[in-house]
């Protein structure tokens, strides 16, 4: 996995009163481990829960004008700076990207992008002809995965 690719863990969904704070919707378990966001773009002050995800306090984000400017910004850390991972886990960034083959190798797509609708992950791959189909994270179904491919079981690339 490339260590200094960027992760995206939150994303600026709002402004939040008048002082320059803002509304995210937070992808990780724990973004207050972090301090600075986009290459040291943003110096994070203060964190806490809001009625819809988190409401954080940033440095360089004096007003509320500012704040409503940052709307649909990204708040990345470098890959390297997240935690290791334990024996099957896995971060959805480092599963977009990879090339998705069946259990004798074939190359069948991409991944483009890891959901989750409440019942656990759900890798969605793309085919080389543009149609995509969706394969759950679960060993039945991707049988591994490594740095460069996910391995997706017969039957469920039909």
């Amino acid at each position: 996995m490339a260590s200094d690719r960027p992760v995206t863990l939150a994303v600026v969904i709002g402004a939040h009163g008048v002082t320059g704070e803002v509304r995210l919707k937070v992808f990780a378990e724990d973004l207050s481990a972090h301090r600075s966001f986009n290459g040291g773009a943003l110096t994070l002050k203060a964190l806490r829960d809001g009625p819809n995800g988190a409401i954080a306090r940033f440095a360089e984000i004096p007003d509320r004008t500012a704040a409503e400017k940052l709307r649909g910004t990204e708040l990345a850390v470098p890959r390297d700076a997240l935690p290791p991972l334990g024996e099957g886990e896995y971060y959805h960034a480092d599963l977009i990207g990879l090339a998705a083959v069946s259990e004798t190798g074939e190359a069948i797509g991409t991944v483009v992008a890891v959901e989750n609708f409440g019942a656990g992950d759900v890798v969605e791959i793309e085919r080389p002809d543009k149609k995509r189909f969706m394969v759950p994270m679960q060993p039945a179904a991707v049988l591994r995965w490594d740095e460069a491919t996910l391995t997706v079981a017969d039957g469920w690339a039909e």
